[in-house]
């Protein structure tokens, strides 16, 4: 499909990225006010966990034989895109259908309710990219890393942060009013995350019966890419098997979020 701009047709990725050069016109105005969230905010976490806390843990079985540092960097790093990912996803998608309305001026234009969501999408990656970088060189400085292996954790930390965006961005479609339930998503759901798969300690730690809690979050999936990663020891098996659900949640979510984008902005 193709969508003409200033006199000449274009391509539907064309019209992606015009949503995406929108946003960096934004962006590299206000760069700075972001760099807490995006970025520093995962190596407070690292400094204060994984040397701070992370000091007074002894290596071991838990931790793979390596310090509590080595162990817990790959895991921050995806917690860090997961966060900033359904925070992309949330309020500001949510504002270009309720409050601001971009979103209806962008598809009063040629360019189509899809692409204006593939738009979204690859402006989330874009940031999670930065974040991730920045985390991963900084965090390095303090001997975070063991190998190259950081390399394919970053785009595994991208891959779980679209995927959570992707469900996010569809919530936000059916959302109408001030956005109330995205408070409950962070606090009942983001949060227990973060804290119980695996990002901090082994989910074998885990009661048996709530283990399955850990095993649906992608957020576990993704902390098992990464470390495999970062620091040896995931089998192709598994890491196919990570990847598929990862895969599969974001197809299904893209599916929604299209078919409400759609239904929202074409009346």
């Amino acid at each position: 499909m193709t969508v003409v701009s200033t006199g000449k047709v274009v391509g539907s990725w064309r019209a992606a990225w015009l949503r995406v050069e929108g946003h960096w016109t934004w962006y590299r105005r206000y760069w700075k006010s972001n760099l807490y969230s995006s970025g520093l905010q995962p190596l407070l976490f690292l400094a204060a966990m994984g040397i701070g806390f992370g000091s007074q843990v002894e290596p071991g079985p838990a931790t793979g034989g390596l310090s509590y540092l080595h162990y817990v960097a790959p895991a921050l790093l995806v917690a860090g895109a997961v966060q900033n990912a359904i925070g992309e996803a949330s309020f500001p998608v949510l504002s270009g259908f309720k409050w601001q309305k971009d979103f209806f001026a962008v598809t009063a234009t040629p360019v189509t309710a899809g692409q204006l969501l593939g738009g979204q999408l690859i402006w989330v990656a874009l940031r999670l990219l930065i974040a991730s970088v920045v985390y991963a060189l900084v965090a390095g400085l303090f001997g975070a890393w063991l190998g190259l292996g950081v390399l394919v954790a970053v785009l595994v930390a991208i891959a779980t942060g679209l995927a959570c965006a992707v469900p996010m961005m569809a919530i936000a479609a059916t959302t109408y009013d001030e956005g109330t339930r995205f408070t409950s998503i962070f606090r009942f759901l983001v949060m227990p995350m973060i804290l119980f798969a695996g990002t901090f300690f082994p989910i074998a730690q885990i009661p048996a019966g709530l283990r399955w809690l850990a095993w649906i979050s992608p957020l576990w999936h993704g902390n098992e890419l990464a470390r495999g990663s970062a620091l040896g020891g995931l089998g192709f098996p598994q890491a196919l098997g990570h990847l598929a659900y990862l895969a599969a949640l974001f197809t299904v979510s893209w599916v929604l979020a299209r078919h409400y984008f759609y239904k929202r902005l074409v009346v």
